[in-house]
């Protein structure tokens, strides 16, 4: 956030005149000509940002799912998952594989 704090003081202490001239290339057309292919480094770049959002992820993968729970349920493991400093999915997760090694299944 500093940064752009420091790039608004710049442009907020320029005269009319100066802003006018350094903005004046974005009243152009933009010109499919001047554009270049990426570099190998700036095609990664862009492809890490463009993969950036969404939730990380785990194994092969993670399915949402809608699940319906009791109320009192929900609650009692909402409350168990704050205290452990862990998310409800990952208290669902945890609860699965322990079922599943209980019955002998991965």
């Amino acid at each position: 956030m500093k940064r752009k704090a420091g790039v608004v003081a710049r442009y907020a202490r320029k005269t009319a005149r100066e802003l006018r001239s350094e903005t004046a290339r974005f009243d152009e057309d933009m010109v499919v000509d001047k554009s270049r292919p990426l570099t190998t480094e700036e095609r990664e770049w862009w492809e890490k940002l463009r993969r950036r959002p969404g939730r990380p992820r785990r194994g092969r993968g993670a399915k949402v799912i809608s699940v319906s729970v009791e109320q009192e349920l929900l609650t009692r493991s909402d409350a168990l998952a704050r205290s452990l400093g862990i998310s409800r999915a990952m208290l669902i997760e945890r609860g699965l594989k322990a079922v599943l090694a209980a019955q002998g299944r991965r």
